[in-house]
């Protein structure tokens, strides 16, 4: 995992505040208090994880404080996303993204979104995609 990436935990804390805008620890803390069986220390170490790495913004009102967003959904969603497949050989990376479809229900309109970006990448995809990794770190050069 890279620096900068956010962990699971993390992704908890960012989606309270992704749909809030802006909004305390004490609120996250009372919505994730259930779910995560975390104690309000808990939330508050996670937030500050966040500030330090740049994923939220803090400002000061009385003697509270407000987190905001430094981060869309979707830029973490895309970051993630690089990770996982940088993380398995460039020939299997296809496997992953059916797994993850298969694995996945989506709606008729996602289903239609992605049938239509299959249909632009086809006209310019490789009949074959070649492994870029480092030898001994998959079982494509044993063959």
């Amino acid at each position: 995992m890279q620096e900068n990436q956010i962990t699971a935990s993390e992704w908890e804390v960012m989606r309270v505040v992704w749909a809030n805008k802006q909004t305390t620890s004490k609120y996250i803390s009372e919505v994730l208090e259930d779910k995560m069986n975390w104690k309000p220390a808990t939330t508050k170490t996670l937030i500050g994880r966040l500030v330090k790495k740049n994923k939220l913004s803090t400002i000061e009102e009385g003697r509270k404080y407000l987190y905001s967003p430094q981060v869309t959904e979707q830029e973490c969603i895309q970051e993630s996303s690089k990770e996982v497949l940088q993380q398995v050989c460039s020939k299997k990376r296809g496997s992953v993204l059916y797994q993850m479809i298969e694995d996945t229900t989506v709606s008729i309109k996602d289903i239609e979104k992605m049938q239509k970006l299959l249909e632009e990448k086809k006209t310019s995809a490789p009949e074959v995609i070649l492994c870029q990794c480092t030898p001994g770190q998959c079982n494509c050069s044993l063959s």
